[in-house]
């Protein structure tokens, strides 16, 4: 039973962190290696507001805010002239990384840093006592997957957006403000990403290199799912199942590296991966 939930729990905790990249990718085409010091930019609003005696869920709303809004300043003037250039776009937002991780450790310094748990304590669950914050992690990776999926099958944006996908030219014919989509995909998935940032303060340390690692896992599970929103839940499924077996049974490096080198493998197997699209 301890290991069910430790897979599901570690697989709402990588659908958490690679969202937010997911919608980047699927609408504008190129991949945001920013996309880790979005969730440290989260990660810091943490501490900022722990700093201001606030309630430490009020980071949550705040993060996704701040995290929108740089993010739409970074696409209107770093990303949007470099959409025809998608070469040029990875590096620029890698670089933008790089200056967000030193604007940070000019900031706060590069020690780590300490925030309240969200959630301390354990439960007790079919017989099993078990992380109190690891159960509600999965109840955020729940409500924020029903409310992505709603925002893309409900609403006018998401409509947009999947005849963005589609066919961006057709969709310009259409009518559909493309640029518009772009600027507020950029912005949600930049806040999706500040917001796993502070889900992730009671799991690992926060410091200016912190996303860095969560990056790598993020980028692999979004090339698996070939921007779909169902192959993404299932690669972090099935990944997030292999990552907490092998550390369990093997070696907890190996399981480091697992997600990367099965995300390898499935690529070299099947060239879309989890999606058959």
């Amino acid at each position: 039973m301890l290991l069910i939930l430790d897979v599901l729990t570690t697989a709402a905790i990588l659908f958490v962190t690679s969202i937010g990249l997911l919608a980047i990718f699927g609408v504008l085409k190129i991949i945001n290696f920013a996309h880790g010091a979005w969730i440290t930019i989260g990660a810091y609003c943490a501490v900022v507001a722990a700093k201001l005696g606030l309630n430490p869920w009020a980071a949550a709303p705040l993060a996704f805010v701040v995290g929108a809004a740089l993010g739409g300043l970074a696409e209107l003037f770093i990303i949007r002239p470099l959409y025809r250039r998608p070469l040029d776009a990875i590096l620029a937002t890698w670089g933008l990384g790089i200056v967000i991780g030193q604007l940070i450790t000019l900031g706060f310094g590069r020690d780590v840093q300490f925030t309240p748990n969200l959630l301390p304590g354990a439960v007790q669950l079919l017989g099993v006592d078990y992380s109190a914050y690891r159960l509600v992690a999965l109840g955020a990776a729940l409500v924020i997957g029903a409310a992505f999926a709603f925002t893309i099958e409900g609403t006018r944006l998401g409509l947009s957006a999947r005849a963005v996908i589609m066919n961006e030219a057709l969709a310009r014919g259409l009518g559909i403000d493309t640029a518009r989509v772009r600027f507020v995909t950029f912005m949600i998935g930049a806040g999706l990403a500040s917001l796993a940032g502070v889900l992730l303060t009671p799991l690992a340390s926060v410091d200016p290199n912190m996303g860095v690692g969560w990056l790598i896992g993020a980028f692999m599970l979004v090339m698996v799912s070939n921007a779909s929103f169902l192959a993404l839940a299932a690669a972090c499924l099935v990944f997030g199942a292999a990552q907490v077996l092998i550390s369990a049974f093997v070696s907890p490096i190996f399981g480091s590296i697992a997600i990367a080198v099965l995300a390898a493998v499935t690529l070299r197997i099947s060239p879309k991966g989890f999606s058959r699209a």
